[in-house]
């Protein structure tokens, strides 16, 4: 079985995202690793950036945004 790959445009990709709210693009041929969990099923690459960037506005963890308020 080939190597899952971050690259390749053709493949199918996982939008993840873990108990801090930062999120992750995962090779859907992949297992989802320990501490994430998947927002967005198997989808084009594009699709699970666009999804990522519209819902990924702050980069910092949970723990730091909310130590902000």
């Amino acid at each position: 079985m080939p190597e899952p790959t971050f690259e390749n445009a053709d493949a199918l990709y996982l939008a993840l995202v873990n108990d801090e709210g930062q999120y992750s693009v995962w090779p859907a041929t992949a297992a989802v690793p320990e501490g994430w969990r998947t927002e967005l099923a198997a989808s084009p690459r594009q699709t699970v950036l666009d999804h990522i960037d519209r819902h990924w506005d702050d980069m910092r963890p949970a723990a730091l945004r909310q130590a902000d308020r």
